[in-house]
């Protein structure tokens, strides 16, 4: 009885049709623009949501005094997120742009297909209630999902999936800013897609789409309206200098406040617990400076905006409100508490990124510089708003370590073009304050000490994708210390390896045999029982672990001059051996993925 042949699907015959009549670049042109519009529609809906839930929640609260639902709020926000990710998605949705960097690291391209709506619902419920995070890191998970999801429904092949990942990130972060140069940007920068004839135009095309529907759905205002009372004096480059010093430093400080957090929640695997102390913290913090509550937009437009009452506004409905005396020390204390609160709200249970925490670190960091600069009285006199302007473009720089997107960035959000020069100085000097202490991002931070970051340096770049457990080769024939050397022989003939693993009775290895070692007396039979594997093998001059990056297994093969290693598990059982000649071979072919056009 014979198998039926299965009848192909309506995709399977879509692209039967479309590899006949359309060609494969014009074809990844369709699915960048289709990427482009699906992501600004998630952008909308995010967007929609996250101001839905926050009209309903505080839309009648007093602004003269405080209000004690802040306390509940978050708490309540953070718990619904976490029963929506333990009993629905049951996966972690957590560091969006994180997993993106990993999915193209690993050179898979593959992102899950609940993360097209999964991240958008979990962040939405987050922020709406308080959550002190951004929406954009979860836009751009759900982007790159998209990305990935038609590339693998149209069973694209890895690179081209790895490009509609980064046409998603751009899509989403155009669509969700209004911002298409600071999309294309952002993926060159942070995601570290190359930059090449292939890939420019698609993600163009993804960022561009976007962006004009964000503007046909939002409206063509820019997200922060900016009007400049005094253009940019060149006696002020100093203080823009040193404002991109200090918003380095903040940088460092608001990684390093998330590092720690987040490896002390770590110590903690009911997520009860963590929804006790996270939720505890943030709804405290937020009771205490409510401009933390969700994403922060409204206090920088407060503080961009110049009115003579922003004093007034920032204080509203906290314990502070009509003591404008203490605005500085409000707004130092907001600086503080900023990095807690954004990583309490992810550990706690919550989702949702970081850049709107950096947006509104750095116009408070840059407004709060000004004001002191003027205070003092030294010098010439500084504009707060442009300065606050100028301390979002430093924090992204600092904390994304990408100057350009920075740049672009605040600028398209708030029309501030006239700004660019003093933009780039501040950024600049922002980005290179913060390398001089950390070498990665705040996303790449994780990556990095897994080993499975990717750069832009090819030839680092080709290693990092390379992984141990892809050419070891585990045909070697093992044998035991206690054979002699007529049992050695016999195993011999029934290869073609000239190497021969010393296993024990628990498969470690502990020594190896090399046929060039044997090869002058294999064969003088006289000599067979006189001879053990224990007294003719060598020690092995290093071992290879199955989970070391390829990195570190060059520099073993460098220090050692060996040509062949020996492989294990996490446990020391023995698995194979490396070669040099396979880690050439597989440098060569992912090399030439990485630099064909």
């Amino acid at each position: 009885m014979t198998d039926e042949k299965k009848e192909p699907d309506l995709i399977d015959r879509f692209n039967s049709w479309r590899e006949k009549h359309i060609s494969h670049k014009q074809f990844v042109l369709m699915l960048s623009l289709a990427v482009g519009v699906l992501s600004a529609l998630a952008a909308y809906l995010l967007h929609h949501l996250i101001h839905f839930i926050q009209h309903l929640l505080t839309g009648g609260f007093d602004a003269h005094t405080f209000n004690w639902l802040y306390l509940l709020f978050p708490v309540i926000g953070i718990f619904i997120t976490g029963l929506f990710i333990r009993k629905v998605v049951r996966d972690d949705i957590s560091h969006g742009v994180t997993k993106v960097l990993y999915a193209i690291s690993c050179r898979r391209g593959e992102i899950r297909s609940h993360n097209t709506w999964s991240s958008l619902i979990a962040s939405g419920i987050t922020i709406g209630f308080g959550g002190s995070v951004g929406a954009e890191s979860p836009i751009v998970m759900t982007g790159s999902a998209i990305g990935s999801n038609l590339g693998h429904l149209f069973k694209m092949e890895k690179k081209v999936m790895m490009l509609l990942i980064g046409c998603g990130a751009a899509g989403a972060v155009s669509g969700i800013f209004k911002a298409p140069i600071t999309g294309l940007v952002f993926v060159i920068e942070v995601l570290m897609i190359d930059l090449t004839m292939s890939s420019l135009l698609p993600l163009l095309i993804s960022s561009v789409t976007a962006a004009t529907l964000s503007y046909m759905l939002m409206g063509t205002e820019t997200m922060f309206k900016f009007n400049m009372a005094e253009a940019f004096d060149l006696a002020r480059v100093p203080y823009v200098l040193l404002l991109g010093v200090v918003c380095g430093l903040v940088s460092l400080y608001f990684t390093k406040v998330t590092v720690t957090v987040e490896k002390f929640f770590k110590k903690f695997k009911n997520p009860y617990v963590r929804l006790l102390i996270g939720g505890s913290a943030l709804s405290v913090l937020i009771f205490l400076f409510p401009p933390l509550y969700g994403e922060g937009y409204e206090t920088i437009k407060q503080l961009i905006d110049g009115s003579p009452e922003t004093s007034e506004m920032i204080l509203e409905k906290s314990l502070f409100f009509d003591h404008t005396h203490l605005l500085l020390l409000f707004m130092f204390l907001l600086v503080v508490f900023k990095a807690f609160a954004s990583t309490v709200t992810n550990c706690g249970g919550g989702c949702g990124g970081i850049f709107a925490p950096s947006l509104f670190l750095g116009c408070v960091t840059g407004y709060l510089f000004a004001s002191l600069c003027n205070l003092t009285g030294f010098g010439v006199m500084v504009i707060e708003e442009n300065f606050a302007l100028f301390g979002m473009a430093a924090l992204m720089s600092g904390v994304f370590h990408a100057p350009l997107t920075g740049v672009f960035l605040i600028a398209e959000l708030t029309g501030g073009y006239d700004l660019f020069l003093p933009l780039m100085m501040v950024s600049v000097s922002s980005f290179l304050t913060v390398r001089l202490f950390d070498s990665n991002n705040i996303y790449a931070v994780r990556l990095a000490q897994r080993g499975e970051l990717i750069t832009h340096h090819k030839d680092q770049a080709v290693l990092t994708t390379l992984k141990v457990a892809d050419v070891v080769e585990k045909n070697f024939l093992p044998v035991s210390p206690e054979m002699d050397l007529g049992a050695l022989t016999s195993v011999v003939a029934k290869t073609k390896r000239n190497i021969f693993p010393v296993l024990n009775a628990a498969g470690h290895l502990v020594g190896v045999i090399y046929l060039d070692d044997i090869r002058h007396i294999m064969f003088r039979q006289e000599l067979y029982h006189r001879y053990s594997v224990a007294s003719i093998m060598r020690e092995v001059p290093e071992r290879l672990s199955i989970e070391e990056p390829m990195e570190v297994v060059m520099r073993k093969f460098e220090n050692t001059g060996a040509w062949n290693l020996p492989v294990e598990d996490v446990t020391g059982e023995y698995i194979g051996f490396i070669s040099k000649s396979a880690i050439f071979t597989a440098y060569r072919n992912t090399l030439l993925e990485f630099t064909s056009d």
